[in-house]
């Protein structure tokens, strides 16, 4: 297939923002003292896992490998965002819930780029999918939490 090269590049793009995602929701665990917030970032930061996975599946498919674990430059940059506004926010759990639907708008964004490309990505198009409708719920439940915690 003569696009093998686009389609690896694009999943290994995906799957730095899944890391990235990944340990966003780990740090944001760390960061807040909510026993209930804890679970539910624990919850998405193993989902983006398994997504990398899948994705990495899908590269190896095409020729491809993707070594990465870590996120990139601008994960680590979301990351360390967190920590601040978590450090200087009087409610902490709010500027972390909101530092989060931050990255998981990223995430959908990114997503969305590769769904308009049909033809590119037809072999693996219901995963993309799927894995968009996964974050947009996680995304949903952020905002949900963050509106609750605002309340309090």
């Amino acid at each position: 297939m003569e696009n093998d090269s686009e389609i690896v590049s694009d999943l290994k793009g995906l799957i730095n923002i899944l890391n990235d995602g990944k340990e966003g929701y780990e740090t944001a665990s760390e960061n807040t003292d909510s026993i209930e917030l804890k679970g539910v970032f624990l919850k998405f930061s193993a989902q983006r896992a398994g997504y990398a996975m899948e994705l990495k599946d899908h590269i190896a498919q095409h020729g491809g490998d993707s070594d990465n674990e870590t996120g990139g430059l601008l994960g680590a940059i979301h990351r360390t965002w967190i920590e601040i506004k978590q450090a200087l926010s009087i409610k902490e759990d709010v500027a972390i819930l909101s530092a989060v639907e931050t990255g998981e708008n990223e995430a959908l964004d990114k997503y969305d780029q590769l769904i308009v490309d049909p033809e590119t990505h037809a072999d693996h198009l219901n995963l993309l999918k799927t894995q968009r409708a996964g974050i947009a719920d996680a995304l949903r439940e952020i905002q949900r939490l963050r509106q609750q915690f605002e309340q309090r």
